[in-house]
């Protein structure tokens, strides 16, 4: 600290050594002030303007945002993964004895958001932490929480998974350990990352923290056992460091719900990008999504809760089952459904207002939002009467009615309460008997002084006499300057204006103290009685958060039927068996770009006979689709959603494996076939028998006869050691000769009319495999110049001649190299000799002599 710094720059640094990794937002007056390095960086990321403030001997720089402005820069700020510490004045300026007492109130970060404004309605904002031994080894607790929400989750990940798991959940910010700082975490993707001393995340201590927060003997009845360790680390972690962005507490955090592996599929980056779940290729948001496709939920929560079924499909088929039947019952229901619908477009975010509530933070405009979303749960439960399915029928008995907490909001809160509790209005008439005196004696007042306007033009004869009130100076008459001659004896000067004075009398001084000290009374008696209601529906935040977590429940299952009617998808039937099969399979988002009738369905069909699908044709004809759909009706199936199909029978699998498209990775310095090389490699590790796996053109990225071999290998391995139910989508029709040696494999492909020089796509899978793949006619559709696609059927015809020649015994291509089945197709003349040959017939001399004479042929 500077020896002469001002007192106000001597609290600034008090506040900065406190907050070293955070830009400070220092309330003074009506704005907040940046100083010094923050100033610095501040006025670069907000374009802020930069000034100084004279700090003793020297000057601070210095830059500033209205109160009122605070938000939209926070927005900004948490975009650029800032932390912002907000710091206030605690204590009236008028009653402070010497400098203002400030106080950091709130850190604001990108996972530590509460603001709508901030905030993404229909997705949820995690902050995580991570604990373990150390960085890149064994299994790491992992602990989400949102904020706004109240959830709180825990799971044990293996350090290979951590990746994918961080990218399903996608957190804004990372707490991390301070010993893992020079170690780049997998996966950590676009969040902020948080380092803390590594004694924060001391188990022992960790689960002390958990205990006094949640204050419980053990962790036991939460479901930590004692292999735990890293669990409770990472979950102590993240509650001790809500103790520093939150320093006047968080009382809407639940308690910790630990999830288990086994009972949810992890997808990783490739399927979750390939299958376009929650985000398109491009990542521009979720248009073209099978997300957007589903997302007909009435309410944010069930946005964001459809959003987490998504991504984490079930593995056991009884919770697939139960899924079913409730969306089946909601689907057979018309009634039922609408009825449901109906009550639940009224509901606004539950979990979010209860949060703001168990916080402290909700407006009276919230408090008449929970209540008026609190109403709409007996005409849902009286919409459920009927129900029977099981899950359905739990989470209806599951809501209850609430009629005290909305009594309670009803009778306190003005129905036209203004937004911020500081404006007035906020306590509903008749509520309070001192309140209502209070208003009356303001109300009489100020009536008095809104007639006092006409009284006195008339006792003075100054037509152009007004009444006025200013927040400095009080009420006042106004007198021009050419009437001030007649002003009365009474009227004492309070102002001079340019044109015009200002009085007041000593009886305008009395109505006026009536309706300042009134107004003062009354808001400070608004205040009480406001945050004395907010008290007390806070003590019921649990029960809130137990309806809204049945609400949002019920409302992705109303969605799910509520597309499945829409759309015209089936119930799949679901169990713990290998078969797949799909009749009249679609696309569930394909088909919502097109006309229904323009969209071609087809049939796939594997089990352990034919296991591995062998898809050929035509580039355009549909075979990416093809395999998207399959994994997009496997993983709607397995989700607990209908499906686009005629039919479905699907054996839970337990991963959903992609590989489809070409990419590069040039910041790693990876080309396209080296990244196409990494995903594959990552599937056949990967991979079990109960999987599902989704190829799309392995080893295009190199030389024909390198990735044909490639291509080769990785099939027979699926099929030899992997197990899994294959459909490799391909252009190498060599390919389709693995059906004579391997039993699992079929062969289909994607049917194509010629007309003339013209290809119809028929866009139907037929059984065989393709023998050509259009590429010059797609070439043209493309619309490449004419003379490039002459050209190219020219060159097309003469490799075909000479492949048809070589095929009839003429001429060897000096080139041609040996195929990797029975020659591929083209004998040469050397393989031919050595067939005719009897090794046992040919003595010493005549083989040396018979090889010197195959070498000579061999070389042309």
């Amino acid at each position: 600290m500077a020896s002469d710094d001002t007192p106000l720059m001597q609290q600034w640094r008090e506040v900065k050594a406190r907050h070293p990794d955070a830009l400070i937002f220092f309330r003074v007056g009506d704005f907040y002030e940046l100083f010094n390095e923050d100033a610095v960086e501040g006025s670069k990321l907000l374009g802020l303007t930069l000034t100084s403030r004279n700090n003793g001997s020297s000057k601070a720089p210095l830059a500033g945002i209205p109160v009122h402005a605070l938000e939209n820069y926070l927005r900004r700020l948490v975009g650029f993964g800032k932390r912002v510490a907000i710091c206030d004045q605690v204590e009236d300026p008028a009653l402070a004895k010497g400098l203002v007492r400030r106080a950091v109130t709130e850190m604001v970060t990108p996972g530590a958001v509460f603001s709508d404004a901030l905030l993404d309605s229909r997705r949820n904002n995690y902050l995580a932490a991570v604990a373990g031994d150390a960085a890149g080894e064994g299994d790491v607790g992992l602990a989400l929480a949102d904020l706004t929400t109240g959830e709180l989750t825990v799971r044990r990940v293996d350090w290979d998974e951590l990746p994918d798991v961080l990218g399903i959940h996608q957190p804004a910010e990372l707490l991390l350990p301070r010993t893992w700082e020079l170690f780049p975490l997998p996966g950590a993707g676009k969040a902020t990352l948080t380092y803390r001393g590594d004694w924060l995340f001391d188990p022992r201590g960790a689960a002390e923290e958990l205990t006094r927060h949640f204050r419980v003997a053990n962790l036991a009845g939460y479901g930590f056992e004692s292999g735990d360790q890293w669990l409770a680390a990472a979950c102590g972690a993240l509650v001790s460091y809500l103790g520093e962005v939150q320093p006047a507490g968080f009382a809407g955090l639940r308690p910790p719900r630990v999830e288990r592996p086994g009972t949810a599929m992890v997808l990783d980056e490739m399927t979750r990008r390939n299958l376009e779940l929650v985000e398109t290729l491009r990542g521009t948001g979720t248009d073209g999504t099978l997300l957007k496709v589903l997302d007909e939920a009435c309410t944010p929560m069930g946005s964001r809760l459809l959003r987490r079924w998504l991504l984490a499909p079930l593995l056991k088929p009884d919770h697939v089952q139960a899924r079913l039947d409730a969306v089946g019952e909601l689907f057979d229901d018309d009634g039922m459904r609408r009825a449901v619908r109906d009550a639940l477009g009224g509901v606004k975010d539950l979990e979010r207002l209860a949060v703001k509530v168990g916080a402290g933070r909700a407006t009276p405009r919230e408090m008449l939002a929970l209540s008026a979303s609190l109403s709409r749960v007996p005409p849902l439960i009286e919409a459920l009467a009927p129900a029977r399915a099981s899950m359905v029928a739990v989470l209806r008995d599951g809501l209850e009615a609430m009629d005290d907490i909305r009594g309670a909001i009803d009778a306190a809160v003005d129905p036209e309460a203004p937004v911020s509790l500081g404006e007035g209005g906020v306590i509903r008439a008749g509520h309070h008997a001192d309140l209502d005196e209070l208003r009356s004696i303001r109300d009489g007042a100020v009536d008095w002084i809104a007639r006092l306007q006409a009284t006195e033009r008339e006792r003075t004869g100054i037509g152009s006499l007004k009444v006025g009130f200013n927040r400095v100076f009080g009420y006042y008459l106004e007198v021009t300057r050419l009437q001030s001659d007649r002003v009365p004896a009474d009227y004492h000067r309070k102002q001079t204006l340019a044109n015009a004075e200002r009085y007041y009398t000593a009886e305008l001084k009395e109505w006026e103290e009536k309706v300042l000290g009134a107004e003062e009374r009354i808001g400070s008696l608004e205040q009480r009685l406001f945050a004395e209601l907010r008290e007390a529906v806070a003590a019921e935040v649990p029960r809130i958060q137990r309806v809204a977590d049945h609400v949002a429940a019920l409302d992705v299952l109303a969605a799910l039927a509520e597309v499945a009617v829409v759309r015209d998808f089936v119930r799949p039937a679901v169990d713990g068996g290998f078969a797949l099969e799909i009749r009249g399979g679609r696309h569930p988002v394909v088909e919502t770009m097109m006309p229904r009738e323009d969209f071609i369905p087809n049939d796939v069909k594997l089990d352990e006979a034919a296991r591995v699908m062998i898809l050929t044709g035509p580039n355009m004809a549909g075979k990416s689709t093809t395999l998207r759909q399959v994994g997009l009706i496997v993983l709607l199936a397995q989700v607990g959603s209908f499906v686009p199909a005629r039919a479905a029978h699907v054996g839970v699998v337990d991963r959903i494996f992609t590989r489809v498209g070409a990419s590069d990775n040039l910041v790693r310095g990876q080309s396209t076939f080296m990244v196409e090389m990494n995903e594959t490699a990552a599937i056949l590790h990967g991979a079990t028998p109960r999987s599902l796996v989704l190829l799309d053109e392995i080893g295009r990225g190199t030389s024909t006869w390198d990735g044909l071999s490639v291509a080769t290998a990785t099939t027979e391995h699926l099929h030899d050691q992997v197990g899994a139910k294959t459909i490799f989508a391909t252009h190498y029709h060599e390919l389709t000769r693995l059906d004579e040696r391997l039993a699992g494999v079929v062969n289909f492909s994607v049917a194509v009319r010629e007309v003339g020089e013209d290809i119809v796509f028929l866009r139907r899978l037929v059984p065989g495999g393709a023998d050509r793949s259009y590429g010059v006619e797609v070439a043209r559709l493309a619309g490449l110049p004419e003379s490039v696609v002459d050209r190219a059927r020219q060159i097309l015809h003469e490799l075909e001649e000479q492949s048809a020649a070589q095929a009839r015994g003429g001429a060897p291509d000096p080139n041609l190299q040996l195929g990797l089945f029975d020659g591929g197709g083209l004998p040469h003349p050397a393989v031919e000799r050595l067939r005719q040959i009897d090794p046992n017939a040919v003595t010493p001399m005549q083989a040396l002599v018979l090889l010197a004479d195959l070498v000579k042929q061999a070389k042309g």
